[in-house]
């Protein structure tokens, strides 16, 4: 199954002017492998737990997700701006309760703030619940990635708490907040 999605909608950037952009949706490629290693390696990318460290690992990791796909496992999409690859956004399932599926989303720092990822995060969501059957749909973020927390707030999550240790960085466990959204 192939989805791809073109949202043409204005955004607003913050210096109070618009700018038309397409935001569109493909499934993750090895060829993309370069760009994403670029955008991850950024020292200011803090809250992405996984830390590439090479081109070639990067590859190796996007030549699993047709199989990943295929098992219902993980559904991963490149984010290109006007055709540029700028970021990436993804749903992963959890195996336990197949219910239940996590959105998880990077971007270029050079388009933050651009509504870039609440874009890509409302048509992941679509996916999740119409294409899926979702029923629960989490996104969870570190306390202090208040952009991040943004994006929940602007796509209709609800906070739910705070989970302890839930995920490791940098040799540390870490605390997150859980947003979710469910289908009625």
């Amino acid at each position: 199954m192939h989805i791809s999605f073109e949202i043409s909608e204005t955004l607003k950037i913050t210096r109070q002017f618009t700018y038309m952009g397409i935001i569109k949706l493909r499934y993750q490629e090895v060829s993309d492998a370069e760009r994403y290693f670029e955008i991850l390696s950024n020292p200011n990318f803090l809250y992405f737990e996984v830390k590439v460290k090479s081109v070639e690992e990067e590859r190796e990791w996007l030549k699993k997700n047709p199989e990943k796909r295929e098992k219902g496992q993980e559904y991963n999409y490149a984010v290109l701006y006007d055709d540029e690859l700028v970021g990436a956004c993804g749903i992963a399932m959890d195996t336990r309760r197949p219910h239940i599926g996590e959105i998880g989303y990077f971007l270029d720092e050079r388009y933050w703030g651009k509504g870039i990822t609440t874009a890509a995060v409302k048509q992941v969501e679509k996916i999740a619940f119409e294409d899926l059957g979702l029923v629960r749909v989490e996104i969870r973020i570190e306390p202090e990635n208040i952009a991040s927390e943004r994006i929940a707030v602007k796509c209709g999550y609800t906070k739910e708490g705070s989970v302890r240790k839930a995920y490791e960085r940098d040799g540390e466990y870490r605390d997150c907040l859980l947003y979710a959204k469910v289908e009625d």
